[in-house]
């Protein structure tokens, strides 16, 4: 899990000399895939919010983007928990550009990050200057 970090912050601040912004969004929009039934399905998911479908309930806890690419790149913090289970399947960061990266390792569900709210659909949401290491 730490290595998985340590690539994603690494990915983050090498794709130039000088590190944007970062704005941290109010939601975002995550992508479930049902392997069994082949359903996929959307969900728009405000932070610290919850949403369930068969035994897994995904929390956001933060989205965020660089403010000088809203639409380019994503990278959200998941909490994900299994009904019957204590500890979460999946606690950590997800990068929408690299899905694969720090994946949900889950036998039914895929879980992924399309993409963060941008201002414009989330009014409010905050810049955290030079906070770009993922927390």
């Amino acid at each position: 899990m730490i290595r998985a970090a340590i690539v994603v912050i690494a990915a983050l601040t090498a794709a130039g000399t000088c590190v944007a912004d970062v704005v941290v969004a109010r939601g975002g929009v995550l992508r479930m895939l049902d392997k069994l039934s082949g359903v996929v399905t959307d969900y728009t998911v405000a932070s610290g919010q919850t949403q369930s479908e068969g035994r897994l309930t995904v929390r956001l806890d933060e989205c965020r983007y660089p403010s000088d690419l809203p639409t380019g790149e994503a990278y959200a913090h998941l909490t994900i928990t299994e009904a019957g289970t204590t500890a979460p399947v999946f606690k950590g960061w997800m990068v929408a550009s690299s899905p694969g990266l720090s994946a949900l390792d889950h036998p039914r569900y895929d879980v992924w990050v399309l993409r963060c709210d941008v201002p414009d659909a989330a009014p409010g949401a905050t810049t955290a200057p030079g906070n770009n290491t993922g927390g």
